[in-house]
């Protein structure tokens, strides 16, 4: 008796201490070591048929006409590259990855050069170029990993990265791909950490999102937005995201916003769902945008892969064609070219 009386002593005190540390943790972790999105946000229903055969099926009917202009040619993009060494400036590799130049800093987001977004030779395919090949990029200082989906986290990227010494940002328990190949300076951040490097703040903050790479780590690694402050402006770069009402609160703390960066494709899935909870419309992208306070969006996300079944043009022109809808001029709602290169000057004039 005295025995299973100090067994069950322990093991009430144990289950009081989890429930005291739970308590003490933010909303979005979970006592089994998952995370979710902020309080509030929208949630997956259960009525989502998802079918690969009707997705495939679906996509074979999309018009895959590429405009010519889409895309700059790999000679000019180096020329103007080159011409811009020494200014800031943001240029659009393709999908989510951008370089950006801020005083001493080069930035690379979520860079996927693979022509497949999927493990080995699975997964939707490019369908354009990167801008650049992986080994003609500049030098990177900074590397800023949102989540961990193929599209976003690319092994073959990672591991044939030419600068190994950048320092690298990532939500929590994502910092592992990074150190299994070579990068020394890896910090993993929960949601509202800041970092200082040189003369940038860089804070990550909440999406609407998700995370998944295998059939048993749902939720098991961390996603997020990063807020980067430079030179008395704020770059706004969005993971992927649904729309969640946790954008008027950032808004209120973190507002106003020179330039929101927003993926605005990957949104349509009839007729197996209407759409997407955790990839904004281009409307609701540029909702996003007003109620961070932006002066400027600019869209991302698109006019690479085939993820849904949207037209692959339709994004662009709903994002422009509904600015106005949401208090944004039309030239204060942005679309690049694949390997547009725009001096932050420009953008912020």
């Amino acid at each position: 008796m005295k025995t299973n009386f100090i067994i069950f002593i322990i093991l009430f005190y144990a289950i009081k201490s989890l429930g005291i540390a739970m308590e003490n943790k933010p909303y979005h972790h979970l006592p089994e070591g998952k995370f979710r999105n902020p309080e509030g946000s929208p949630e997956r229903k259960g009525n989502v048929d998802w079918s690969f055969r009707t997705f495939n099926k679906e996509k074979k009917k999309l018009n895959m006409t590429i405009p010519a202009d889409h895309s700059l040619k790999k000679e000019i993009v180096l020329e103007i590259l080159n011409k811009n060494k020494n200014n800031d400036f943001i240029a659009w590799i393709g999908h989510a990855t951008f370089i950006i130049k801020l005083g001493e800093t080069t930035i690379i987001t979520d860079p996927v050069f693979s022509k497949n977004a999927g493990p080995l030779f699975f997964g939707p395919k490019r369908y354009v170029d990167p801008a650049l090949k992986l080994n003609e990029i500049p030098k990177i200082d900074l590397f800023l990993l949102t989540h961990n989906h193929y599209d976003h986290l690319d092994i073959s990227t990672i591991r044939k990265f030419p600068h190994k010494d950048a320092k690298v940002l990532t939500p929590l328990k994502l910092g592992k791909y990074f150190t299994r190949n070579s990068f020394k300076d890896v910090k993993e951040l929960d949601w509202f950490d800041e970092v200082i490097i040189k003369d940038l703040k860089i804070t990550l903050l909440p999406a609407v999102h998700w995370s998944k790479r295998s059939l048993t780590d749902t939720n098991k690694t961390l996603w997020g937005n990063f807020l980067i402050e430079y030179n008395g402006k704020k770059i706004f770069f969005a993971c992927d995201t649904g729309y969640g009402k946790i954008y008027e609160d950032l808004g209120k703390k973190y507002g106003p916003i020179d330039l929101t960066m927003i993926n605005i494709g990957a949104y349509d899935f009839r007729p197996m769902f209407e759409k997407s909870i955790y990839h904004t419309t281009p409307e609701e992208a540029l909702q996003v945008a007003r109620d961070l306070n932006s002066k400027k969006v600019l869209g991302t996300h698109w006019g690479t892969f085939v993820l849904s079944l949207e037209p692959i043009m339709e994004p662009p022109k709903r994002f422009k064609d509904n600015a106005e809808n949401f208090g944004f001029k039309k030239n204060e709602a942005l679309i690049f070219k694949i390997g547009q290169i725009e001096n932050l000057d420009n953008i912020f004039k």
